[in-house]
């Protein structure tokens, strides 16, 4: 079974973000190779929310570990925040009014729309359904890729964490198409787009409200994060397709071992909320009908 930590931000203390990440990754016995050179980072912007909705990461929780790749690698290393565009998200606005461009300036790190670079075309099956993606160059040769996702909700696939994050790399804009398979979809993207390492910003959460549960989360296998975090909101992660699909493909496995604070007490914390399910099915012909697709999470 994978190892996921649960560590929460130390109360009126300095460097709260920081000593959590770090433990976070001590508990699972990570650590940064000295020789990496090239790392991306993929964070949550799934829209022009600010990260005090819960929905999006905190760029400064994206600074902090920044920090901490430095220290521990190299002043010298590589460092790309990546993401792309969106049906309703034109990537390169997010990134300054979510405020990374502040952060690429204070690091001297690299902001890079995904729609606008290098690709190339690869073929993947997922349960007899073939899909075609282009994969960025920069994610393909990097020696580290870390996923920063947060825990919410979404109607499409019940709970967004891990796995759905990484919807976010495919550099094709339009991804309202994908939304008939979403599940398939996601499994794929998974399949073809192996990320090291995923530290969870669970600092503030969006459930029924936003709602600071103080939470870092870190592991390697993103179908065991996924499970911890469904759990985390409520939700029976054998109940959630996409996370089903990807421990049937061999991305991962739902069973863990928790690693630090019980995560129960989180979950007590987290702001439920019951979901609405079928949207895909005449629900969600009839928002597409009415034009109402942009106001969901792509």
């Amino acid at each position: 079974m994978s190892l996921v930590s649960f560590v929460e931000t130390p109360k009126n203390a300095s460097h709260t973000m920081r000593q959590a990440i770090l433990e976070s990754l001590d508990l699972i016995g990570f650590s940064f190779r000295k020789e990496t050179k090239n790392i991306v980072i993929k964070p949550n912007m799934c829209y022009y929310w600010d990260n005090s909705t819960g929905q999006t990461t905190d760029p400064k929780f994206v600074g902090t570990l920044i920090e901490i790749i430095r220290e521990k690698t190299s002043s010298e290393a590589n460092i790309s925040i990546v993401e792309s565009d969106a049906s309703a998200m034109k990537c390169n606005y997010t990134f300054k009014f979510l405020g990374y461009e502040k952060i690429a300036k204070q690091y001297g790190i690299k902001l890079v729309n995904l729609s606008e670079v290098e690709a190339e075309p690869v073929k993947v099956m997922v349960r007899n359904q073939n899909f075609n993606f282009m994969v960025p160059q920069i994610i393909k040769n990097a020696d580290l890729r870390i996923n920063i996702p947060k825990i919410k909700y979404m109607e499409l696939t019940k709970i967004s964490c891990a796995l759905k994050n990484i919807f976010g790399c495919n550099p094709y804009p339009k991804k309202f198409k994908y939304h008939s398979r979403l599940s398939e979809t996601i499994v794929a993207l998974n399949n073809i787009l192996k990320f090291d390492l995923c530290i969870v910003d669970g600092i503030i959460v969006s459930g029924i409200q936003p709602r600071k549960l103080g939470l870092v989360m870190a592991g390697q296998d993103p179908v065991a994060i996924d499970a911890a975090a469904s759990q985390i909101a409520g939700i029976n992660p054998n109940s959630v397709r996409h996370i089903m699909l990807a421990a049937s493909e061999g991305i991962g496995s739902p069973y863990y071992i928790p690693k630090g604070m019980n995560p129960h007490h989180f979950e007590r914390k987290y702001p439920k909320k019951r979901l609405k399910h079928k949207l895909m099915t005449r629900g969600y012909k009839l928002i597409q009908f009415l034009g109402l697709e942009n106001q969901l999470e792509y």
